[in-house]
């Protein structure tokens, strides 16, 4: 058994204080020895150049949507159709930088209210709320297709969904301004 002597309790930390180290050292070389997997890079997305039977075109992206895009795990773009904006991002694997739009609009100072699910046409589900900001009011809706066509409204439950395997990228998230 361990004897608490001075010299012991001296001898172990000098041991564990040489082991870390070393053992640090082996993992990074491994690390670093390890074949690099080389990842393709997908075909920039195609996007569509109609909303609704309307002609849509491009719009440039904010200063802060550049640097945005520059970090995220997919593409961005920003179109219209001329009534509404269309914000269409493409991610390629699960990321926590796809978050609610409602998040992004209160950080921009918006005020977000009525919250709620509805339906389209389509019998597709979105996640629908209003923004006011300095006399202007927006209704918002968003809502993110996994490659299946399988539909999410709710930014968190499609990142597990993602991360655990079930839900198959690359997946596509929507979100549509109106003026209300």
């Amino acid at each position: 058994m361990f004897d608490n002597t001075l010299r012991n309790r001296v001898f172990y930390k000098l041991a564990c204080g040489l082991l870390v180290p070393l053992c640090l050292a082996i993992a990074a070389w491994k690390a670093w020895s390890m074949p690099r997997r080389v990842e393709a890079t997908p075909p920039a997305p195609e996007f569509p150049s109609q909303w609704q039977g309307r002609p849509l075109r491009p719009l440039v992206l904010a200063e802060v949507e550049q640097r945005f895009a520059r970090q995220f795990p997919g593409s961005l773009a920003r179109l219209t159709d001329g009534q509404e904006v269309l914000v269409l991002r493409t991610v390629l694997r699960p990321t926590r930088m796809l978050h609610p739009a409602a998040d992004c609009y209160r950080g921009l100072g918006w005020r977000v209210t009525h919250v709620q699910l509805q339906q389209d046409a389509d019998q597709r589900l979105w996640r629908c709320f209003d923004a006011l900001h300095s006399g202007q009011r927006l209704r918002v809706c968003e809502r993110i297709e996994d490659a299946q066509g399988r539909g999410y409204t709710d930014t968190s439950a499609w990142y597990w969904s993602a991360l655990m395997h079930p839900s198959r990228g690359p997946w596509t998230a929507l979100t549509v301004a109106s003026p209300s």
